[in-house]
């Protein structure tokens, strides 16, 4: 008996150093799109051999359905805060008059702070791009809860045509100190990430917010030794010519200091006790995109991303979960890895969406909730602003000017215009009616408000087959009934959802002032019945 106690006294010590010596690294890549990584089965005709990323995944899980947010900046807000972008403010990338993240925030370093103060590190390294420059701008990193902060604050070091100016020569801040780097930006932030971690007690835990600005623009030859294609000639017509052996070989070269990084861990002996998550902040820049559209859409290739966590906190380790995740999961996910199940409570007026990992990581479930959502919206509104949500087959975007698409992405994977089932050219089935239903509901429900899609929602009973109800289908001016009794009530719906007729006799009315589109008549006696509608 004094053996087992002995034991369990010595098994507990070990757990207590353990929480005592935890770390998260979190590894960001800026504009990767799962579609390159040869870690997904499903990848593009393109691939990048992600050799040293590929080591996490014997201690990991791969996620394969993995949101992000469409562009950079509200994606790097949410991780932060766990909060959606309507929430945040943060719906464009920040730069100019667009809206900065509040310095207000409770962004993962000030949780960390507040459940064990000044009890573990805490730095950022990279590229930052939340706020933008001002009176504060230069220390915000600093200002909202990171010890450490050495990087570039902006979206992009330099632009496209201006290789010069790009990774090779970039303004750096360390700590609100602005100096120029002229060495290689990927190079350079696994060297600061590996000094600060020196620079730490050995015994003390740390967090790393590792961002990469590649395989960002501007695409460029990077340096030989970190990359295998030696046919390149890194001249700015080939590049403008060829971008995708250029993107290839920037994934390529982070690729190979990540396993520098990875390596250092090792050999200093915090590999074994370090959870590392690696992600892609949104998909591909459409130069390089293998499906359109990409970043900047609410299409999947726009948000869909690689997204692996792996450490010594994986519960049967080395496997893929098809789970509904966002970016914005890894706010309260990193928090519990450090052991705050109870950050809540330390912000308890403060609306967080972001919903732990830990149940999948500890293999104690599958998915942590029913839905995933994401959403852009820009400074100056665009045709392409709006929210969608995904159950685990079917997706719907609701755009702000009232335009919808709505994908089976079992069957349409690619979301190809023609198998979009409003437009026009199917009849939903009931199943199809639910999903779409199921969607609006919980957008509306996430978002507040009025009903937030409605298309659909004058359906009752499902909508009947036309041709035994409503000819002809498509419709130009007159809508003819059959095996009717004369007694039910018409009202025909725009597919916005606005009432445009409502009576008895609308096989009397001329509807040829209508524009062409989607229109829903419901019919209405002891039952009611929503047939679907295109008018040419």
């Amino acid at each position: 008996m004094i053996k087992k106690c002995i034991a369990i006294l010595v098994s507990l010590i070990g757990l207590n150093n353990y929480a005592q010596q935890r770390n998260v690294v979190l590894i960001i890549a800026d504009d990767l799109g799962k579609d390159y990584c040869d870690i997904y089965s499903d990848h593009g005709p393109s691939v990048v051999n992600l050799t040293n990323v590929r080591r996490l995944l014997t201690r990991g899980v791969v996620f394969n359905n993995a949101w992000s947010n469409p562009l950079c900046s509200p994606t790097r807000a949410g991780i932060l805060t766990g909060r959606y972008s309507f929430r945040t403010g943060v719906g464009d990338v920040v730069d100019g008059a667009n809206t900065k993240l509040s310095l207000t925030e409770n962004i993962i370093p000030k949780m960390l702070n507040l459940y064990s103060p000044n009890g573990i590190s805490k730095a950022c390294i990279g590229k930052w791009h939340v706020t933008t420059a001002g009176t504060l701008g230069i220390d915000y990193p600093r200002l909202m809860g990171f010890d450490h902060y050495e990087g570039n604050l902006s979206g992009a070091l330099g632009q496209p045509g201006q290789l010069v100016t790009g990774f090779n020569n970039w303004t750096k801040i360390t700590n609100g100190a602005s100096s120029n780097c002229t060495n290689y930006a990927t190079t350079e932030n696994v060297n600061n990430a590996i000094s600060y971690i020196d620079s730490q007690p050995a015994t003390k835990p740390f967090y790393l917010h590792l961002a990469f600005n590649a395989p960002h623009t501007p695409f460029h030859l990077p340096p030989s030794n970190l990359i295998t294609n030696s046919t390149l000639s890194g001249t700015q017509a080939d590049i403008t010519a060829n971008p995708v052996p250029y993107f290839q070989a920037m994934v390529e070269a982070m690729d190979k200091e990540i396993g520098r990084f990875f390596d250092y861990l090792i050999t200093s002996g915090k590999w074994d006790n370090t959870d590392i998550i690696f992600i892609g902040d949104n998909g591909d820049d459409p130069l390089v995109a293998q499906t359109t559209p990409s970043k900047g859409s609410l299409y999947q290739a726009g948000v869909t991303v690689p997204f692996i966590i792996s450490g010594p906190d994986i519960v049967n380790p080395n496997r893929t979960s098809n789970a509904l995740v966002n970016t914005a999961d890894l706010f309260a996910t990193i928090l519990e890895l450090f052991g705050d199940t109870n950050w809540r409570t330390r912000i308890p007026t403060t609306t967080v969406d972001s919903k732990s990992l830990m149940p999948i990581l500890l293999n104690q479930a599958t998915t942590v909730k029913p839905w995933a959502f994401t959403e852009i919206f820009k400074l100056a509104p665009t045709s392409g602003d709006g929210k969608t949500i995904r159950n685990e087959d079917y997706k719907l975007i609701k755009y702000d000017n009232g335009n919808e698409k709505f994908f089976n992405l079992t069957n349409s994977p690619l979301e190809t215009n023609n198998r979009d089932l409003l437009n026009g050219t199917v009849t939903l089935t009931s199943t199809q009616i639910t999903n779409y239903n199921y969607l609006c509901s919980e957008m509306t429900n996430l978002v507040g408000g009025p009903q937030y899609c409605n298309a659909l929602s004058v359906n009752d009973n499902g909508l009947e087959t036309n041709e035994n109800k409503v000819f002809p289908n498509p419709f130009h001016s007159k809508i003819n009934l059959k095996s009717y009794t004369g007694n039910e009530n018409y009202e025909l719906y725009s597919n916005l959802g606005q009432l445009i007729y409502k009576g008895k006799s609308i096989e009397n009315h001329d509807f040829s002032a209508l524009s062409n589109g989607i229109y829903f008549l419901k019919i209405k006696d002891s039952s009611t019945t929503t047939v679907k509608l295109l008018k040419e």
